[in-house]
């Protein structure tokens, strides 16, 4: 049985390499896949990079099912123009997709089918949006409502920063369309956690939890970024959480997809906040979040490539998802100057590593792996605790060595 994933980072590495560790799998294409895809085992990069040259390959490489990773081509509809040609792929159609593409819509989703949501307003005038911000308690949370590569969410710790970002978005344009119409919203204070889900459309299983780090800067502090590390099972999701979650946020989700009529077949991704007022949704994802995936897939006994086939066939219902009763820490490596300007092709070298390294921001050049990217690499390491997987992470990353390398020594460090 051969597979596509779609992507080139650290997560479609991860994807891959579950996916590959399958016996009914014989072959995994990755497009374009990236200098750890071109060495894992059963796997194979294709450059490839529009729809119709996606739809082609499939066609012709008798792929069974193909999987997208990133969410741009998901809210411009491949699995729409997939599934017309008859072509099996696990994602949302782009109705559901806009559920990531578009915050006011996602927001007014969430009012609709009582997903429990912090208080919100949606703008697409800057006058009456500056207006709003003189009677807003802060701080406050501006959010562009399209897709902003982690840039379009900006905390306001008063009137003039939230004018500044205001004109910044909407006028000045800084994230082209996606940030001509903006939500204002309620600051919510608490402990952030990233919950993967699959859907069928009728049936969602939760995954297990995670704790995304997203400051560059050890403590919490600095730019955000895509993430630089993760612990799962994240340690503030208790038991009540967990339920509360599936209560409030993951079902009322369910039930407004089956409203709405939405084909989805993917992955939901939500981003909850735990606060003393309970828990809060901020924001849906519809495809697998990275760095989450590399250390979730890394805790999941289930074959990947079951859970995928019976949601594409409908047969969610009959998956039961088993995980390793242990904690996966996952850190990001990164190129000196990332999350802003930063050099590439400096050459990689990594020396026996005894934990899995998950390829991102590098290519295969020569048999040897060069820089590409901000986010170059990440370690996972599994054990039974915390400190254990901390320690095995951190003691890996010292057979790993590129010119300007950088990464937080606090991932999984919790006051």
């Amino acid at each position: 049985m051969k597979v596509l994933v779609i992507g080139g980072g650290g997560r479609e590495h991860a994807i891959a390499w579950k996916l590959a560790s399958d016996r009914e799998i014989e072959k995994v294409y990755v497009a374009p896949g990236n200098g750890g895809t071109a060495l894992e085992d059963k796997c194979e990069n294709v450059d490839l990079s529009t729809t119709e040259e996606l739809i082609n390959f499939a066609k012709n490489n008798d792929v069974y099912y193909t999987v997208v990773g990133p969410e741009d081509p998901l809210t411009k509809g491949i699995v729409d123009d997939f599934e017309k040609e008859n072509l099996k792929i696990f994602g949302p159609c782009k109705k559901g997709a806009i559920l990531e593409g578009s915050k006011a819509y996602s927001k007014e989703f969430m009012k609709k089918y009582n997903v429990k949501t912090a208080e919100y307003e949606i703008f697409n005038d800057i006058k009456r949006a500056v207006e709003h911000l003189k009677n807003c308690e802060y701080p406050v949370v501006i959010k562009a409502d399209g897709l902003a590569a982690g840039k379009g969410v900006v905390i306001c710790n008063n009137y003039e920063e939230g004018k500044y970002v205001l004109e910044d978005f909407m006028v000045l344009g800084s994230l082209n369309k996606a940030g001509k119409t903006i939500v204002i919203e309620e600051f919510l204070e608490g402990i952030e956690a990233s919950i993967l889900s699959v859907t069928d459309g009728n049936t969602i299983i939760p995954f297990i939890s995670a704790k995304d780090h997203k400051q560059v800067l050890d403590g919490d502090k600095g730019l955000n970024t895509g993430g630089m590390g993760v612990i799962a099972p994240n340690p503030y999701v208790t038991e009540d959480v967990f339920k509360s979650f599936e209560e409030e946020i993951m079902y009322p989700t369910l039930k407004g997809l089956k409203s709405e009529k939405i084909d989805f077949k993917g992955i939901i991704f939500f981003g909850i906040m735990i606060t003393k007022k309970g828990i809060y949704l901020l924001e849906y994802n519809v495809r697998m979040g990275d760095p989450e995936t590399q250390a979730v897939l890394s805790l999941m006994e289930t074959s990947l490539h079951e859970v995928i086939k019976n949601t594409l066939d409908g047969n969610l219902h009959k998956t039961k998802i088993l995980w390793k009763n242990k904690v996966a820490t996952c850190v990001v490596i990164c190129s000196g100057g990332y999350p802003l300007q930063y050099k590439k092709n400096k050459k990689i070298l990594i020396t026996k590593p005894k934990e899995k390294v998950f390829i991102a921001g590098a290519i295969l050049k020569e048999n040897s792996l060069y820089t590409s990217g901000g986010r170059v690499l990440s370690v996972v390491a599994v054990d039974d605790t915390i400190d254990k997987s901390r320690k095995k992470a951190y003691a890996a990353i010292e057979h790993i060595d590129f010119h300007d390398m950088f990464y937080r020594k606090d991932i999984g460090k919790f006051k």
